[in-house]
Parts: structure tokens; sequence; C-alpha cells
């Protein structure tokens, strides 16, 4: 497989799975979807292992791997779907684009990739700046914003160490087996979670919701996890971050056009500082580096 376009595939999925998120949770609530469509995308997964014959490796460094991985899964899902019932769509990916943040200082401490440069400690600064810009008015006016959009924060953080652990590891896994394996792990902790909660079955499901958690469940779990990890294999963990710089501006406009999330200026403004931080974090100091060699 091409790794631009397994890029490219991470972006589009990723940019619609906000949205998708919020519409999953009508009717059942939030853990019933994530896990029905954890459930799900864990018997897909399998399921195509089986029929293509794709084998899944049971060595120490494999199995550290589907459990960083599935725990990684469960902790930044759950989150991310609890979060989503007090902000818009879109505000759910903007955050996420602090991703290429945390998984530059988890890559620092445990990869030791490079972090205190100018260019990434502006960078940060001008992304942190986007966020208190964000937080100051915006999320006040939607009630319980404020701790919704914490709740995506920790699944950021979440999410990003997940990444960086699997990435350490660097066990020689295919990156079906890998989604497969860290989706093994986490449906169980879903189904749980869901049982000790409520365990309440939604007396009836809005067509919407059931093509949301099937969405999620196929395309979200399935594909864009094993697209995502299957560049994780081949690019830096802060490489793979970059993905973030474009999704939050496609989730926007989804949100806009298809659930009539308005999104006023100032959100496009905030989002517009972070994301500049985050390039610059990405790209500054490369830039630099050039200016002077000419």
């Amino acid at each position: 497989m091409s790794v631009p376009a397994a890029f490219m595939g991470v972006i589009l999925i990723w940019s619609t799975t906000p949205l998708a998120i919020k519409w999953s949770a009508e009717g059942g609530g939030f853990l019933f979807g994530v896990s029905a469509r954890m459930l799900l995308g864990a018997l897909c997964c399998l399921a195509l292992m089986g029929l293509f014959s794709i084998p899944m490796p049971r060595d120490r460094r494999a199995l550290a791997t589907y459990v960083i991985a599935g725990i990684g899964m469960f902790g930044s899902m759950t989150a991310t779907y609890w979060g989503a019932q007090y902000i818009p769509s879109g505000l759910i990916s903007v955050l996420f684009g602090l991703t290429p943040v945390a998984t530059g200082v988890l890559a620092a401490q445990w990869l030791g990739e490079r972090l205190f440069t100018p260019g990434r400690i502006g960078g940060a600064l001008l992304g942190l700046g986007g966020l208190m810009l964000l937080f100051n008015d915006e999320l006040g006016a939607l009630g319980q914003g404020h701790m919704g959009a914490a709740a995506v924060l920790l699944a950021v953080v979440l999410h990003a160490a997940s990444a960086v652990g699997v990435k350490r590891i660097g066990a020689d896994v295919p990156a079906m087996a890998m989604a497969g394996g860290g989706l093994a792990v986490a449906a169980p902790f879903y189904l749980l979670t869901w049982w000790l909660t409520d365990a309440a079955l939604p007396q009836e499901l809005p067509v919407r919701a059931l093509g949301s958690i099937l969405y999620l469940g196929v395309v979200g779990s399935v594909v864009g996890f094993v697209l995502f990890y299957y560049v994780l294999k081949r690019l830096e963990a802060s490489t793979i971050a970059l993905i973030t710089l474009v999704t939050p501006v496609l989730a926007l406009m989804l949100g806009d056009w298809l659930a009539g999330e308005h999104v006023s200026p100032r959100v496009w403004m905030a989002s517009a500082v972070i994301l500049s931080g985050l390039a610059m974090h990405q790209w500054a100091d490369r830039w630099w580096v050039r200016v002077r060699a000419e």
C-alpha cells in the first residue's frame, strides 16, 4: 500500500469521525455507542484476518503492543465520547490538533526525538495560546463545554502516549494484526464499563445513530486503525501527528454543513492560531536551517 494514500485515508476518516461520534450516541447513550463500535470493529478486524490468513504474532513484544494499543483505544475513545456530549464535533477535531505537542513531549522522553528547539517551543506556545483563546469565552457559552474540552484533551494525551509506546516497542506486527489485537484488548473493557454503569439496551435506535455506529465500527475502527498503524510503522511519531493539522478544518466544515453546528468567527480564529502553532512546531526549525544554508 502507498504510504501517502494511507496517510490521506486516515485524514479523511478522522475528519468524519467526530460528527459520527456525536450521532452514534443518539438514543443509546455514549457508552452504548462506543461499546457497540469497538465490539463491531474487533469482530470485523479478526474476521478479516482469518479471511486473508493474516498472522497475529504472539511473542512478548507483540502482546505488549496489543495491550498498549488497546488501553490507549479504551482510554482515549471513552474520554472523547464523553466529552462529545458537551462540545460541537468540529471542536473535538480542533482539540485533537494538539496531538503533535503531546506526541512531541512523549517522543522526546521515550524515543529520544528532539523537542527543545526554538521552532517547537514557539509552536507549542502559539498552539496553547489558541487553546486559551478558545477556552476564554466560546466554551463557557456551551454550559459544560469546559468539562467536555478537558475530557478531549485527556484523550489527546492518552492517544499520544499509546502511539509513542507502540513506536517504542517496535514489534514486527502487521498493521491489521496490530489493530485487531488492540481492538480485542479494548472491547472487553468497553463491555465491562457499559455493564457496570447501566447495561441498558436502547429500546429504539435512530437510523442515523445505527448508521454512525456501523460506519465507526467498520471504517472508523478497522480501516482507520489499520491505516494509522500502517503509517505509524513507517514514519516518525511526530510526523504522524501532522494528520491533525488538516482534519480540524474539514471537521469544522462538516459539522457546519451536515449538523448545523454554527462555527463562530472566534472559533475559526482560535483554530487558525492552534494550527499555525502546530505548523511552526513541525516545520519552523527545518525552514530556518534551510534559510541559513542558503
